[in-house]
């Protein structure tokens, strides 16, 4: 039998800056362009796109989702105000003689 010998080939990490960069550059001269120049596949420059705008789209949600919890605490507390209000008038006229 033969064995194999494997070659460990070792993965090549980006830093978030150079990711950057690159997404900049090919919006301005196109992904096939400068995925050639900086010797990566067109595919992860795709990939580093796809998952910045899932980012966006995260904090966007994020950001809307304390809006509406913001909006529904101030509900919140005018219904009680209300409540404690309505309390009151009930025992102000359970109190009053007929």
């Amino acid at each position: 039998m033969k064995q194999k010998a494997s070659v460990k080939q070792s993965r090549q990490r980006y830093s978030d800056e150079f990711k950057e960069q690159g997404l900049r550059r090919a919006e301005q001269e196109g992904v096939a362009t400068v995925a050639q120049d900086l010797k990566l596949p067109a595919s992860q420059l795709y990939a580093w796109r796809a998952k910045a705008q899932q980012r966006g789209q995260t904090s966007e949600e994020q950001r809307l989702q304390n809006a509406e919890n913001a909006r529904l605490k101030r509900e919140v507390v005018r219904l009680e105000e209300e409540v404690a209000f309505l309390k009151k008038a009930a025992a102000y006229f359970a109190k009053v003689p007929k």
